[in-house]
């Protein structure tokens, strides 16, 4: 097998619920000075590579720029310093990646930080789609090299409204490709398609 016969694809979606109007430091979105703050959650969902039983991908930070100031690291759902989710199953459905406050704002990026990621062949993985912590299934597995897992998406987005959407696309067909000896290597490949 030269490469993933099958394209693995994800869609991230961020959905931000505004809780008012008003203005807070990007470094403190927890409304620790009084003003009103949002909510941030990131969601995930996937069709992945089909010949794989399990694809677990762990990330280290989700985080958003807010113009004039700094990232914002959202928090991840399991309260956890990284979160890995098997993408096999999160077909047709979803799991929460972060959430956290959030002030109300001009965003000018998304950051994800992928640290590591595994493929395993025979065996499916047991629990939850996506933990703090995820026992590697038995069997045969090969380990994704991931040499550039900082994703910097630049995309500008105002949140005003009662909500905001934003979906990724993850192509995982230029993203995961299989280099010799049965090694892999990820790239993420992974563009905004939808602000709304």
């Amino acid at each position: 097998m030269s490469r993933m016969q099958r394209p693995l694809l994800w869609t991230v979606l961020a959905a931000v619920s505004m809780a008012g109007c008003g203005s807070n430091s990007p470094t403190t979105p927890s409304g620790s000075d009084g003003a009103p703050t949002g909510r941030a959650t990131i969601m995930l969902q996937d069709s992945p590579f089909s010949d794989a039983k399990a694809v677990l991908v762990t990330f280290s930070e989700v985080s958003v720029h807010m113009s004039g100031g700094a990232f914002v690291t959202l928090p991840f759902a399991s309260g956890g310093s990284s979160r890995t989710c098997d993408l096999k199953k999160l077909v047709g459905a979803q799991d929460v990646l972060g959430t956290g406050p959030l002030a109300p704002g001009h965003y000018t990026q998304i950051r994800l930080v992928v640290s590591g990621a595994v493929i395993y062949f025979d065996n499916a993985s047991s629990g939850t789609a996506c933990a703090t912590t995820m026992g590697a299934p038995a069997g045969r597995n090969a380990a994704v090299d991931v040499p550039s897992g900082d994703l910097k998406l630049n995309r500008e987005f105002d949140l005003t409204t009662a909500q905001t959407t934003i979906t990724l696309d993850f192509d995982g067909d230029r993203s995961i490709k299989q280099t010799g000896n049965g090694k892999y290597m990820m790239n993420p490949v992974v563009s905004v398609v939808i602000v709304k």
